[in-house]
């Protein structure tokens, strides 16, 4: 019940968010969407429906917000993985140590009292950031010292597909 609240509420979070922007769209729902979905995960056998809701209406907004800001500042990224996946867990994460209902899962988060759960969740959080961002940013050079980490323009402007695979997806 809960990944099916976080998800409609984060679909519907991002439809509005983009809404107010002037443009919306059905993959826009769809990101935000998964967006629910991945804020939810660490938070699924915690939390009740209505903290599902929050869970998911937030990571939305908060998604889409991140989308734009790698827009706005011209960063190059497959999926916007960083924006849903990396914003969308991070979210998660903090907010099952707020939201955690001990009732349901046996640990109380923030809004039950419990403001050591909540300051775990937060280290545990931060400190896969930091990995995540050491170990990416390790493997991305040694993948760019031994064969490039980027096609060249042209390559990219006829499409990977045909360029790097000798095959074409869509007619």
């Amino acid at each position: 019940v809960v990944t099916n609240v976080s998800a409609s509420a984060g679909a519907l979070a991002w439809l509005f968010a983009s809404w107010v922007r002037g443009k919306p769209s059905a993959l826009g729902m769809v990101s935000g969407a998964i967006a629910g979905l991945v804020a939810i995960t660490p938070a699924a056998g915690f939390v009740d429906p209505l903290s599902a809701l929050v869970i998911g209406a937030v990571s939305g907004v908060l998604c889409y917000r991140a989308l734009l800001f790698r827009v706005g500042r011209g960063l190059d990224e497959s999926l916007d993985a960083w924006a849903v996946h990396g914003v969308g867990g991070l979210w998660g994460a903090v907010a099952t140590g707020i939201f955690a209902i001990e009732a349901i899962g046996g640990y109380s988060g923030l809004l039950q009292g419990n403001v050591d759960q909540f300051i775990a969740q937060v280290i545990g959080a931060f400190a896969a950031v930091v990995y995540a961002f050491v170990v990416t940013y390790a493997l991305a050079r040694a993948v760019d010292a031994t064969m490039g980490l980027r096609v060249t323009e042209d390559e990219e402007y006829v499409g990977l597909d045909i360029s790097q695979h000798g095959e074409k997806a869509y007619a």
